[in-house]
């Protein structure tokens, strides 16, 4: 099986360090698979998008030595395979309507209350029927892994109240159509990986293979990400942040300190990955 992956970074402004080493680890997966390495714009969630972000996630891959082998279209250039899939789920009551809102799901405990599928009037959000989650996988890093968080166990939102489709419904539709076979990504959507499984059981379509990095964090234990404001790699800086985010992968660097372009040391970080695909499998 031809290996397929992906980065599909979400354009609401520039890489920062956290996901420069994201991408880094699924553009190390792909070389070291020799598979192809895709690249996606996730801008479902089009009011947080910026409209120069695309431009600058591209320049800065390209001045970090990553290249890819195709751009598939973005997301908001798929609506119409989204709600193709949402009217399939719906007319095979696979899905209903639902109008509670947050307020009303907190004070449930957090987990949706099921009982209102029957109460559907053909307006607000949709969301997938979820009656037996897939809660069990195996990660090539974590090794077998069980979910029980909330996102296992709720109907998961497919389509928002405000018409807008959801992360979780656009990356499985996505990721079919573009038949990626490997997800390489950080382990704060680790739990939503339930969700992306049990719709890819509804879908009757193969998931990918799973495997969940470490995220990188603030001084303060936080996430490194735009919204706790991380700063916009500096391109100049290219080889040390590459080095730097190998370290942070575990990869060796000592015969890295002498290479003096990106694309050097990207040779090097390919071969200490396949080392670590060696114990990975």
């Amino acid at each position: 099986m031809e290996y397929i992956g992906r980065f599909a970074p979400s354009p609401t402004g520039p890489l920062h360090f956290g996901s420069l080493v994201a991408a880094l680890a699924s553009y190390l997966d792909a070389r070291a698979h020799n598979g192809q390495w895709l690249l996606r714009m996730e801008d479902v969630d089009m009011p947080r998008c910026q409209e120069d972000a695309p431009s600058l996630i591209r320049d800065t891959l390209h001045a970090h030595g990553m290249q890819w082998h195709t751009e598939t279209p973005a997301q908001s250039a798929r609506q119409t395979d989204y709600h193709d899939c949402v009217s399939r789920l719906l007319s095979h009551q696979m899905a209903y309507f639902c109008e509670c809102t947050r307020k009303q799901i907190k004070a449930q405990g957090g987990v949706h209350n099921k009982d209102c599928r029957d109460l559907c009037t053909g307006s607000g959000a949709v969301r997938l029927l979820n009656d037996s989650p897939v809660q069990r996988f195996t990660d090539r890093f974590l090794g077998e892994t069980v979910i029980s968080d909330l996102h296992a166990l709720e109907d998961t939102v497919l389509r928002r109240r405000d018409g807008l489709y959801s992360y979780n419904l656009a990356v499985v539709v996505d990721d079919i159509a573009q038949n990626v076979t490997h997800v390489v990504r950080g382990e704060d959507l680790l739990d939503t990986t339930s969700a992306h499984l049990t719709l890819y059981r509804t879908l009757n379509a193969t998931p990918p293979t799973y495997l969940h990095i470490p995220i990188v964090k603030d001084t303060n234990g936080n996430k490194l990400s735009k919204q706790n404001h991380a700063p916009a790699l500096r391109t100049e800086s290219a080889n040390q942040n590459l080095r730097e985010a190998c370290a942070f992968l575990g990869l060796s660097t000592t015969f890295m300190k002498q290479c003096t372009s990106p694309g050097k040391i990207l040779d090097i970080a390919v071969k200490e990955w396949r080392k670590k695909c060696d114990l990975l499998g």
